[in-house]
């Protein structure tokens, strides 16, 4: 028993030693220099909830024609109503089979903490209350917000050219799951693939940030 005690007393501190560092070593480890310029931006969200985290991109002339390739499987880019482009990444079995917590099932749950085939998930949104405490936002310079429209768009998976909507799939009206490059675990899940995606918009993350709560920690601390 005490043997059994001591590697699990083990286990918890290494992983609380990673957390901690991922947390609190910076990615980048240094600053980019920045020019204090004034220079036009556009204002982008990262909005959290106790395990997930989505990017949201403004909804303007420039944005919808890049990501005019979604209206195709139903996702209202062009509508005027439609301010905010939510995207996020993650588990394929999770993310489709667990839209509430009330839908929580044992295999979608071993299939996160092993390795299970990923998704995108796309929605939009009017208004988003900028002041809410799980929402961040960032202002990025156009070369930057260019970075992250390129790497979210690299993230789907195309066959001759055109996005994998996935038959069936969503949560209501106007969103819509797409097939995803890459695969999921929960140690590299959802919240490491929004931090990548914020770094090549040259925001710094921690080093290794698998929880909405480190990723914003971090988001505060070097930004």
């Amino acid at each position: 028993m005490k043997s059994a005690f001591r590697i699990v007393l083990a286990v918890v501190v290494v992983v609380g030693f990673a957390v901690a560092a991922g947390t609190f070593i910076p990615r980048p480890l240094f600053a980019p220099e920045v020019s204090a310029a004034k220079v036009e931006t556009r204002r982008i969200l990262v909005l959290s909830n106790p395990i997930h985290t989505d990017i949201a991109i403004p909804l303007d002339d420039e944005t919808r024609a890049a990501f005019a390739f979604l209206g195709g499987s139903g996702i209202p880019v062009s509508d005027p109503a439609a301010e905010w482009l939510v995207i996020g990444w993650g588990g394929r079995s999770f993310y489709l089979e667990t839209p509430t917590w009330g839908d929580l099932k044992p295999m979608p749950v071993f299939r996160s903490l092993t390795i299970d085939r990923s998704v995108m998930h796309v929605d939009v949104a009017g208004g988003i209350d900028e002041t809410h405490p799980a929402i961040r936002s960032f202002d990025l310079r156009a070369a930057e917000f260019r970075n992250l429209s390129g790497f979210i768009q690299a993230s789907f998976v195309r066959e001759q050219g055109e996005v994998v909507a996935i038959p069936g799939a969503g949560y209501g009206v106007y969103d819509q799951f797409f097939e995803a490059h890459g695969r999921f675990n929960a140690l590299f899940g959802c919240n490491t693939w929004t931090a990548g995606a914020l770094r090549s918009a040259g925001i710094r993350t921690g080093w290794w940030n698998p929880l909405p709560r480190t990723l914003g920690l971090s988001l505060d601390l070097f930004n």
